[in-house]
């Protein structure tokens, strides 16, 4: 059992967790609890560590032991150890380094999701489930985005990070995707646009939105071939970047099962 907070693989742990230069260093995040652990062993993702605590339930103990089977390093900690090396007030008795891993971009998504100038990590992490949530096939992280594997955005992206291939791009790597996937780029605009219901939105798109403080960057104005706005009452100005995005995203889920294509939804059973 690790029982001190100076211990090495503690330390690397809390540098994971608190600086981005060392997750892209690395290539390693951290997630917490039994639920983000449930999920990425469930999705194959390797961990380079797992600790776990005396009080953790036996749904992460098995957890723990599937890891272990394929050869993950498994540490016991002491629970003031877990707390040190936690992101969260009250941890879940389960924490599990993970190599940062990338789905591969399809060729020809119908939709792609770009968050531009998100600076608020559970902003960015709401995105993210969102688009999983709707359907989107692919999310391109340009510059200026707070760090997509911090660890508020994993916790708000709740699994997301599993299901979605997400690539960080500079603009130009941006423009050509879109352009050899023959992908429209759609801008959420609080000043203009054609209004969100208005629009056909069923073609393939990639959809951008900007953050709250200063909406989209020059770089998104400049590429974008459409823009969009949500109309709103009572003199407000805008909404949460996350609501936003969850508006706009099932709006283009809707119009594309209404108009008799595939849903993006799976029927459930029961």
């Amino acid at each position: 059992m690790i029982t001190s907070v100076h211990n090495p693989k503690i330390k690397w742990v809390r540098s994971l967790q608190s600086d981005a230069r060392t997750r892209r260093e690395e290539a390693a995040f951290a997630v917490e609890g039994v639920r983000l652990a449930d999920e990425a062993l469930a999705a194959g993702w390797q961990a380079r560590l797992v600790l776990f605590s005396a009080d953790l339930a036996a749904r992460g103990r098995s957890i723990v032991d599937g890891f272990a089977a394929q050869g993950a390093p498994v540490e016991e900690v002491a629970e003031h150890v877990m707390r040190a090396a936690s992101d969260t007030q009250t941890p879940q008795g389960i924490l599990v380094v993970l190599a940062m891993r990338s789905l591969p971009l399809p060729d020809a998504p119908g939709l792609a999701f770009i968050p531009d100038a998100i600076r608020d990590p559970g902003n960015l992490g709401s995105m993210l489930r969102t688009a999983a949530a709707a359907g989107v096939e692919a999310v391109l992280i340009p510059p200026g985005n707070v760090d997509v594997y911090a660890p508020k955005v994993v916790r708000a992206a709740m699994g997301a990070h599993f299901r979605l291939p997400i690539a960080s791009q500079s603009w130009d790597e941006i423009s050509a995707y879109l352009g050899r996937a023959g992908l429209q780029l759609v801008l959420a605009d609080a000043a203009g646009g054609e209004v969100y219901t208005s629009a056909d939105l069923r073609r393939p798109l990639a959809f951008v939105l900007g953050g709250e403080a200063e909406g989209a960057s020059q770089e998104a104005r400049r590429l974008a071939q459409a823009r969009l706005h949500i109309p709103m009452a009572g003199g407000v100005e805008s909404l949460n970047a996350a609501a936003a995005a969850a508006v706009l995203l099932f709006e283009i889920a809707r119009q594309r099962a209404w108009a008799g294509n595939k849903s993006p939804f799976p029927r459930q059973a029961g």
